[in-house]
């Protein structure tokens, strides 16, 4: 009988101490290979190997694409690069963003179910927003098991809670008690379900992070036509419907939770506004220069006409600035009070 040997692992903002911890509770005998996927800076060198190292008795490193993976060891998602399951080996790719962020969770917990299928164990630690919540799905759609960290101990609360909304979790414990539930997790053989179907969709977006650009047109063709754009490419955004999940991508292969997507959109609009609002005040600069130099120039009349001008555009400056104090950044997040 198989055993549940795979274990992927999620996390954003909190991540960095509550993966020490987790790591940390982990026996040196650990019969499955762990996979971490945390949103790192694209521009930094991290760290986090290292960091983990000291307080775990498994090996950590970075993957390294293409390389076969092994029980007993964790691997950890590079910088601006997804990690990606095979069947027996690793991939690293820098294929579109997910939520704004490559290596993304979603990614590495979709590629795992379709490989794995059962074998699976998905675990989301702390973290904002709702990244994670689409790629648990997916675990739990070929009967994959589900673990999320207590809400109530994590330093952000919102990965967690939103994964208890969007699928049927199987565990919900604190960091410090995982250790002994993945043992069990991985240690006890278990049936082996019927063969659970794969979508078009999970093929697709696997296909989309391993850099296939037919599976792009794919993906298009499994959605409905929205009236928003990408906020990365401005290309037309698709929705797609997982549970009670909705999710949005675009021709370029960039996708977005409906929290991420209104965060970003929001986000834009802000940026949009402060745009306006530096191009109106460096119009108003210029008019007063020129004003200067036409009344240098003894050209009273001319000054007097762009004197007018000039208070118009101090007028539509007050408006902008008061847009842009009243603008604000939305997330479903924000909306639901979490």
């Amino acid at each position: 009988m198989p055993k549940r040997d795979i274990v992927v692992v999620g996390s954003s903002a909190g991540g960095i101490e509550a993966l020490s911890v987790f790591v940390s509770v982990l026996p040196p005998d650990f019969p499955a290979a762990l996979f971490i996927t945390v949103h790192l800076a694209p521009d930094h060198r991290s760290r986090l190997p290292e960091i983990l190292q000291r307080r775990s008795a498994l090996p950590v490193a970075f993957a390294v694409d293409r390389e076969k993976f092994q029980p007993g060891r964790i691997y950890i998602a590079p910088r601006n690069h997804h990690l990606v399951l095979e069947t027996k080996r690793v991939r690293t790719t820098q294929g579109a963003k997910e939520n704004r962020f490559r290596p993304a969770i979603d990614v590495l917990f979709r590629s795992a179910a379709l490989a794995h299928e059962a074998r699976v164990i998905g675990v989301i630690l702390t973290g904002a927003l709702d990244d994670g919540s689409s790629g648990l799905y997916a675990i739990k759609s070929r009967s994959g098991l589900a673990v999320v960290q207590d809400p109530d101990e994590a330093q952000f609360p919102s990965m967690p809670l939103n994964a208890i909304k969007t699928v049927k979790v199987d565990h919900i414990v604190p960091v410090a008690a995982m250790g002994e539930l993945l043992v069990r997790l991985t240690s006890k053989p278990f049936k082996k379900p019927k063969r659970s179907p794969v979508s078009k969709q999970m093929e697709s977006e696997v296909g989309i992070a391993l850099g296939d650009n037919g599976r792009m047109r794919e993906i298009m063709a499994l959605g409905k036509f929205t009236p928003y754009t990408c906020p990365e490419c401005h290309g037309a955004l698709i929705s797609l419907q997982e549970g009670r999940l909705t999710r949005f991508r675009c021709h370029t292969g960039h996708a977005y939770t409906l929290s991420h997507l209104m965060s970003e959109l929001t986000q834009h609009t802000e940026n949009a506004i402060m745009n306006a609002l530096r191009a109106v005040e460096e119009t108003q600069l210029l008019m007063s220069d020129m004003q200067k130099q036409l009344r240098d120039n003894k050209k009273p009349e001319v000054a007097k006409l762009l004197e007018t001008k000039l208070k118009q555009a101090e007028k539509r400056a007050a408006l902008i600035k008061q847009a842009a104090t009243e603008n604000e950044v939305i997330s479903q997040d924000i909306l639901e009070g979490v």
